[in-house]
This record gives structure tokens, C-alpha cells and sequence, in this order.
């Protein structure tokens, strides 16, 4: 969707935790994939300033690291049952994909499971497509492969729009 500027918020547990060095670098090593669909990338994670300058410098083009406890508050983002050493809450992974009009999408993962980003990039296809169309993506659907048209559109509808 050239133009219309979207957006994806990772949320970290801590910087320079194994799992989410590997997200960054991996996001940051297919940044082409976020550029190509228009799509700003923010990371989210509680530590200090100091420590997002200094991770990264470990995961390079990281779009920009924010510190903010209560943005991970608001967003439901701190889970209980993680916590770090001086026994505060570690942030959830969790995903959000903002469209131009709204939230998108979101996805939490618990802080030991790194996220797929085949998927989330396969998943940012389907929501700019069907921006755009009154289609759905069927499951396992990747670009270019065939869609369905939306239940609310009637066969005449259907038949005049995707023809």
C-alpha cells in the first residue's frame, strides 16, 4: 500500500535477553520485507535509555526503542508469571499491527517463545489486501494465491467486483 504509512509494535521483555536479540536481529535483517509494505517498526521494552543505545548497537536498524512502563501497563503487555531479578514483571511479547484507521492486529506470545516473522509478514499481506478488497485470506494463505470473497457480499456483488 505505497503511501499509506503503517505500523508494527514489538514488545520485549528486557534488552539484551537471547530471545528477543534474536526478533530484533531477524527484524532487522528483513527490513527490506517492512519497507516494501510501508510499515514503520517500533520495539517496546521497560530498561533504561542507556540500555536501549546500547542493544542496539547489537541489533542493528532497529527502527526505534522506546521506554515506557506504562505504555506496557496500558496495553496489558506485563505478565506475573515472568519476572526478573529484582522480581518486577517482565513485558510479554506481544505484536500490534496498526493500520492507517486502527488496530490491526494483535499477538502475545509468552517471553520464552520468539515470535515467526514468515507469519506476521504473511498476516501484514493478508490485512493490506483485504484493506483494499472485500476478500478474505483463506488458512495458509500466502500473496498471490486465490482469496475469498466476504460472506456480507451478495453472488451479483461478488460477481461485479472480482470477475
Amino acid at each position: 500500500m505505497p503511501g499509506i504509512l503503517w505500523g508494527v509494535l514489538f514488545s520485549h521483555t528486557q534488552d539484551f535477553t537471547p530471545v528477543c536479540t534474536t526478533e530484533l536481529a531477524c527484524a532487522a535483517k528483513i527490513n527490506f520485507e517492512f519497507k516494501k509494505r510501508n510499515f514503520k517498526k517500533i520495539a517496546l521494552s521497560i530498561d533504561s535509555v542507556a540500555d536501549h543505545l546500547a542493544w542496539s548497537k547489537v541489533c542493528l536498524n532497529l527502527s526505534l526503542c522506546i521506554h515506557c512502563l506504562r505504555s506496557s501497563v496500558q496495553l496489558g503487555m506485563l505478565d506475573p508469571d515472568e519476572i526478573d531479578k529484582d522480581g518486577m514483571p517482565l513485558t510479554v511479547l506481544c505484536v500490534f499491527v496498526v493500520g492507517p484507521d486502527k488496530m490491526k492486529l494483535s499477538i502475545m506470545y509468552p517471553a520464552t517463545t520468539g515470535r515467526n516473522f514468515d507469519e506476521l509478514l504473511r498476516v501484514i499481506d493478508s490485512l493490506q489486501l483485504t484493506a483494499l478488497e472485500t476478500l478474505a485470506t483463506p488458512v495458509d494463505w500466502k500473496p498471490g494465491q486465490k482469496c475469498m470473497v466476504i460472506p456480507a457480499l451478495s453472488g451479483a456483488e461478488a460477481a461485479e467486483l472480482h470477475i
